[in-house]
């Protein structure tokens, strides 16, 4: 075991790093292409479409399972150049049925981890989303005991990083924010002042992909989660 850090603050993002999220919507991706079945595009443009249409969508009205929904329907628009009729849109909503009231299923050693981690170590969370949407999650992932507070913002950007070292009065060289997006959890915290630990999912969404420095100190890249004991 390598040498641990001396008492520090941990933020711990959510979805993707505590427990699996984007893989349920990439399985209703995967359903709504197929049922798209375009004439001329193929399944690599489709998806570039989506993608666009998804990224104005999360700019102007935020995340979740709704917002979502309506990408898909904003998407088939886009495509059918005419709106979306009573029955696509039906259809669109039988095809994300799975997202609704979805069990949490953690990431293996998360539980476990966080155990260790608490005895030593100061720990929050720091989730963005719809705000009922991720307290359900929050409230199902029976992990709550261990972090001194639970936040769910609209945005991760760095002033969100910067207001919660103020409302929790650490010192931001001594914080990590720990997460799975380059883009909301790793960058806009390093340019608060704090430290990251980098801990990839294969299923991360496309639009939290960012690329990291790999020559920046104050990054930790792990290949999974239980691998934070050895260095906290």
């Amino acid at each position: 075991m390598g040498q641990r850090r001396e008492a520090a603050v941990l933020v711990f993002d959510a979805d993707d790093t505590l427990w699996e999220n984007n893989v349920l919507f990439e399985r209703v991706i995967e359903d709504f292409l197929t049922w798209l079945d375009h004439p001329t595009l193929d399944r690599a443009q489709l998806r570039a479409v989506l993608d666009d249409v998804e990224r104005a969508n999360a700019l102007a009205h935020g995340y979740g399972s709704k917002i979502f929904l309506r990408s898909l329907a904003d998407c088939l628009e886009k495509l059918r150049e005419r709106p979306a009729t009573e029955a696509e849109r039906a259809e669109i909503e039988q095809l994300a049925v799975a997202l609704v009231g979805h069990q949490v299923e953690l990431m293996p050693g998360v539980a476990e981890t966080l155990d260790d981690l608490a005895t030593r170590h100061e720990l929050l969370l720091l989730t963005k989303g719809e705000r009922e949407e991720q307290q359900r999650k929050l409230d199902a992932c029976g992990l709550l005991h261990h972090f001194r507070a639970a936040h769910i913002v609209p945005e991760k950007d760095a002033d969100t990083y910067r207001r919660l070292a103020r409302e929790h009065a650490f010192d931001p060289a001594r914080a990590w924010m720990i997460g799975n997006s380059p883009r909301s959890d790793i960058l806009p915290a390093r340019a608060a002042g704090m430290n990251a630990v980098f801990i990839p999912n294969e299923n991360t969404w496309v639009l939290e992909h960012e690329e990291l420095d790999p020559s920046d100190p104050g990054v930790i890249r792990l290949a999974a989660f239980p691998d934070l004991v050895r260095h906290f």
